[in-house]
Protein backbone atom coordinates (compact mmCIF):
# COMPACT_ATOMS: atom_id res chain seq x y z
CA UNK A 1 0.00 0.00 0.00
CA UNK A 2 2.38 2.59 -1.22
CA UNK A 3 1.26 6.10 -0.30
CA UNK A 4 1.78 8.29 -3.62
CA UNK A 5 0.74 12.13 -2.21
CA UNK A 6 -0.10 13.10 1.14
CA UNK A 7 -2.31 15.94 1.97
CA UNK A 8 -0.07 17.40 4.53
CA UNK A 9 -1.53 20.35 5.16
CA UNK A 10 -5.04 18.82 6.45
CA UNK A 11 -3.78 17.39 9.64
CA UNK A 12 -2.55 20.83 10.42
CA UNK A 13 -5.79 22.85 9.40
CA UNK A 14 -8.44 20.02 10.31
CA UNK A 15 -9.41 18.31 13.15
CA UNK A 16 -10.23 14.32 11.62
CA UNK A 17 -13.38 13.16 12.78
CA UNK A 18 -14.10 10.27 11.06
CA UNK A 19 -11.81 8.78 8.57
CA UNK A 20 -12.69 6.76 5.14
CA UNK A 21 -11.19 5.25 2.14
CA UNK A 22 -12.78 5.30 -1.78
CA UNK A 23 -12.09 4.34 -4.96
CA UNK A 24 -10.47 7.16 -7.40
CA UNK A 25 -11.96 7.08 -10.75
CA UNK A 26 -9.54 8.22 -13.51
CA UNK A 27 -8.54 7.87 -17.01
CA UNK A 28 -5.34 5.62 -17.57
CA UNK A 29 -3.41 8.52 -18.54
CA UNK A 30 -4.53 10.26 -15.25
CA UNK A 31 -4.28 7.17 -13.33
CA UNK A 32 -0.40 6.15 -15.08
CA UNK A 33 0.05 9.90 -13.35
CA UNK A 34 -0.90 9.71 -9.96
CA UNK A 35 0.90 6.61 -10.20
CA UNK A 36 3.83 8.26 -10.68
CA UNK A 37 2.99 10.76 -8.02
CA UNK A 38 1.89 13.93 -10.09
CA UNK A 39 -0.95 15.03 -8.22
CA UNK A 40 -1.35 17.93 -5.26
CA UNK A 41 -4.07 18.18 -2.94
CA UNK A 42 -3.31 22.41 -2.64
CA UNK A 43 -6.91 23.50 -1.75
CA UNK A 44 -8.54 20.39 -2.73
CA UNK A 45 -11.62 18.86 -0.61
CA UNK A 46 -14.65 16.67 -1.41
CA UNK A 47 -18.34 17.27 -2.02
CA UNK A 48 -21.10 15.86 -2.51
CA UNK A 49 -23.33 16.40 -5.41
CA UNK A 50 -26.93 14.40 -6.76
CA UNK A 51 -26.36 11.92 -4.42
CA UNK A 52 -22.59 11.02 -5.62
CA UNK A 53 -18.86 12.05 -4.09
CA UNK A 54 -16.78 14.39 -6.32
CA UNK A 55 -13.21 15.42 -5.49
CA UNK A 56 -12.80 19.06 -6.45
CA UNK A 57 -9.20 21.12 -6.57
CA UNK A 58 -7.13 18.11 -6.75
CA UNK A 59 -4.23 18.66 -9.57
CA UNK A 60 -3.18 15.04 -11.46
CA UNK A 61 -0.75 16.39 -14.36
CA UNK A 62 -0.45 15.00 -17.92
CA UNK A 63 1.30 12.12 -18.19
CA UNK A 64 4.09 13.11 -20.86
CA UNK A 65 4.47 9.63 -22.26
CA UNK A 66 0.70 9.41 -23.17
CA UNK A 67 1.45 12.13 -26.21
CA UNK A 68 -0.77 14.56 -27.11
CA UNK A 69 -3.45 14.84 -24.42
CA UNK A 70 -6.37 17.73 -26.10
CA UNK A 71 -8.24 19.32 -23.73
CA UNK A 72 -7.23 17.52 -20.84
CA UNK A 73 -8.40 19.74 -17.81
CA UNK A 74 -5.97 19.04 -14.47
CA UNK A 75 -8.36 20.42 -12.14
CA UNK A 76 -11.00 19.33 -13.03
CA UNK A 77 -13.51 17.35 -10.43
CA UNK A 78 -13.04 13.58 -10.32
CA UNK A 79 -15.70 10.55 -8.96
CA UNK A 80 -15.18 8.83 -5.75
CA UNK A 81 -16.62 5.76 -5.35
CA UNK A 82 -17.96 4.90 -2.14
CA UNK A 83 -20.52 2.52 -0.28
CA UNK A 84 -24.45 3.74 -0.03
CA UNK A 85 -24.66 3.56 3.34
CA UNK A 86 -20.98 5.43 3.81
CA UNK A 87 -22.20 7.99 1.47
CA UNK A 88 -25.20 8.91 3.77
CA UNK A 89 -23.60 8.54 6.55
CA UNK A 90 -20.90 11.25 5.21
CA UNK A 91 -24.40 13.25 4.09
CA UNK A 92 -25.48 13.65 7.08
CA UNK A 93 -21.91 14.51 8.78
CA UNK A 94 -21.75 17.38 5.99
CA UNK A 95 -24.84 18.77 7.27
CA UNK A 96 -23.88 19.63 10.44
CA UNK A 97 -22.35 23.13 11.19
CA UNK A 98 -18.90 23.30 10.56
CA UNK A 99 -18.05 19.89 8.97
CA UNK A 100 -16.22 19.24 5.74
CA UNK A 101 -15.13 16.29 3.96
CA UNK A 102 -10.89 16.88 3.26
CA UNK A 103 -8.41 14.34 0.85
CA UNK A 104 -5.87 12.73 3.41
CA UNK A 105 -3.87 10.82 1.08
CA UNK A 106 -3.54 8.81 -2.06
CA UNK A 107 -2.67 5.15 -2.21
CA UNK A 108 -2.47 1.86 -4.24
CA UNK A 109 -4.61 -1.02 -3.44
CA UNK A 110 -3.46 -3.73 -5.43
CA UNK A 111 -3.57 -2.29 -9.25
CA UNK A 112 -6.48 0.61 -7.88
CA UNK A 113 -6.33 3.63 -7.09
CA UNK A 114 -7.95 4.84 -3.73
CA UNK A 115 -8.02 8.28 -1.89
CA UNK A 116 -8.13 8.34 2.23
CA UNK A 117 -10.23 10.94 3.31
CA UNK A 118 -11.93 12.53 6.46
CA UNK A 119 -14.46 14.45 7.70
CA UNK A 120 -13.04 16.84 9.65
CA UNK A 121 -13.95 20.20 11.76
CA UNK A 122 -11.22 23.19 11.54
CA UNK A 123 -9.29 24.10 13.53
CA UNK A 124 -9.07 27.51 15.66
CA UNK A 125 -5.52 29.30 15.35
CA UNK A 126 -4.68 28.68 19.15
CA UNK A 127 -5.69 25.03 18.54
CA UNK A 128 -3.12 25.18 15.63
CA UNK A 129 -0.60 26.67 17.92
CA UNK A 130 -1.11 24.06 20.33
CA UNK A 131 -0.77 21.25 18.27
CA UNK A 132 2.44 22.39 16.65
CA UNK A 133 3.36 23.09 20.51
CA UNK A 134 3.25 19.64 21.45
CA UNK A 135 4.78 17.68 18.52
CA UNK A 136 7.83 20.20 19.18
CA UNK A 137 7.82 18.66 22.93
CA UNK A 138 7.05 15.19 21.81
CA UNK A 139 9.82 15.50 19.27
CA UNK A 140 12.44 16.38 22.14
CA UNK A 141 11.16 13.87 24.58
CA UNK A 142 12.17 11.28 22.12
CA UNK A 143 15.85 13.08 21.08
CA UNK A 144 16.63 13.07 25.07
CA UNK A 145 15.88 9.67 25.29
CA UNK A 146 17.98 8.86 22.19
CA UNK A 147 20.30 10.52 24.08
CA UNK A 148 19.90 8.69 27.12
CA UNK A 149 20.28 5.22 24.98
CA UNK A 150 23.47 5.85 23.99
Amino acid sequence: MPVLAVNKKAKHNYEFLQKYEGGLVLSGAEAKSTKAGNIDFRGSYLSIEDGELWLKGAHIGKYAPAGKQENYEPNQKRKVLVHKRELKALIGKTQEKGLTIVPIHVYTKGNLVKLAFAVARGKKDYQKRDSIKKRDIEREAKRQAKNLET
